[in-house]
């Protein structure tokens, strides 16, 4: 949304004011992708004369400037149109449609916005991150290892879609929470980190609304985020949570992350995320790995998977880690039965091979084991998994002569 030149000018409070700004046009009837252009001309006069003379109410001045531009816009379509169908001429565009109200959150309305229903998830994402989170094309281009221009012809789309839609009825939380989801676990790599984006709009959200899986959300993004820290090795080499070195976790994030959990579960509405967010917080609160309170998180994850009327199916990833939880209290064999539920389900993905190879090491059985980390590493995508998995693999050979 804010070229790198504009960028420099005070990236901070920019990035505070485009989507307010934006939210404002589009709640009173602007087309979504007339408006963002409006709203980068206005940027771009802002570069050029607020560093002699910056304005008293800058989000005021950037709407004004904005709201001509498309005045102005209007006009020029509107005498195209004269000029072309000069026998059978069509009636200027409206007026935009006054809003009943002003009022509210512009964030939270251009969250909204940005997941709209009929956009598909990689085009919610990307819109979200370059209207809300202010990211240029390229930055959120290079977050997903895409080239510039794909990214480009995404958000183009996504705005085309929008185009003559109206935009000012609520949305769908639920789609605003898993768009947010998606972001934080996209990764952490590249020029953005796309995980502190998707906590700090989770931050601005838990502020608009009282439902519980908002905080529940942030909540688990903080305490994942909090052993980012001890995930990887000075090589960059996968560091598995058993063997993390706690001490480099942040604790104050996980303290923070713990105090959100609890005023969400107080609201008794638990939900998906607010569960997560409980096994994360038990992970968390362990010093050591033999300290975590495995009973604790199998009820969780029992509350979890209850959550599905087919979890196998519904939920996989509820039931493979619930399979885990299941071998640490009722032992390794009971926790590969549980596997076995999954098998005509994901046993093409790496992961369920990774987690039945765990728990046969957990069983002491390395040949399977071995056998298991090396059938997860063939599948796996990821260039970092799948040389921890093959590293796994040699470790668990090694340690069976």
């Amino acid at each position: 949304m804010i070229d790198e030149p504009t960028r420099r000018l005070d990236e901070g409070a920019l990035r505070a004011l485009v989507p307010r700004v934006l939210a404002r046009l589009v709640r009173r009837g602007e087309d979504f992708d007339a408006a963002e252009d409006a709203l980068q001309e206005a940027l771009l006069e802002a570069l050029r004369v607020w560093s002699g003379h910056p304005p008293r109410d800058p989000r005021a001045w950037l709407a004004t400037v904005a709201t001509r531009r498309l005045v102005d816009a209007r006009r020029s379509e509107a005498a195209r149109h004269r000029r072309e169908e000069a026998t059978h001429a069509q009636p200027p565009p409206a007026e935009p449609r006054p809003a009943a109200t002003e009022e509210g959150d512009d964030t939270l309305f251009l969250l909204f916005c940005c997941c709209h229903p009929e956009l598909a998830p990689a085009s919610q994402v990307a819109l979200t991150l370059r209207a809300v989170g202010g990211l240029t094309t390229r930055e959120i281009a290079d977050a997903f290892y895409v080239p510039e221009a794909t990214m480009a012809q995404r958000i183009s789309r996504a705005k085309r879609a929008l185009h003559g839609r109206r935009l000012d009825q609520p949305g769908d939380l639920a789609v605003v929470l898993r768009v947010l989801y998606l972001i934080y676990t996209a990764g952490h790599a590249g020029r953005v980190c796309l995980a502190g984006e998707a906590i700090g709009l989770a931050r601005q959200l838990t502020l608009a609304t009282e439902e519980p899986e908002a905080r529940g959300l942030l909540a688990l993004m903080l305490l994942n985020h909090a052993r980012l820290p001890a995930r990887f090795d000075p090589v960059g080499r996968i560091v598995t949570l058993d063997r993390q070195d706690r001490g480099l976790w942040d604790r104050r994030e996980i303290a923070e992350g713990v105090r959100v959990l609890q005023s969400a579960l107080a609201l008794q509405r638990p939900g998906r995320y607010q569960i997560e967010a409980a096994i994360a917080a038990l992970h968390g609160d362990a010093a050591s790995a033999e300290e975590t309170d495995w009973p604790q998180i199998l009820a969780w994850y029992d509350d979890l998977v209850a959550l599905s009327d087919d979890p196998a199916r519904q939920d996989p990833a509820a039931v493979l880690g619930r399979a885990v939880a299941v071998g640490h209290v009722l032992g390794a064999a009971a926790g590969l039965r549980e596997t076995d539920r999954l098998r005509d389900v994901i046993d093409d993905r790496h992961r369920w091979h990774a987690v039945r190879a765990h728990l046969h090491e957990l069983d002491g059985d390395l040949p399977a084991a071995a056998t298991a980390y090396a059938q997860a590493a063939r599948r796996a995508t990821n260039v970092a998994e799948r040389d921890h998995l093959v590293r796994q693999a040699a470790r668990t050979r090694a340690a069976e002569l």
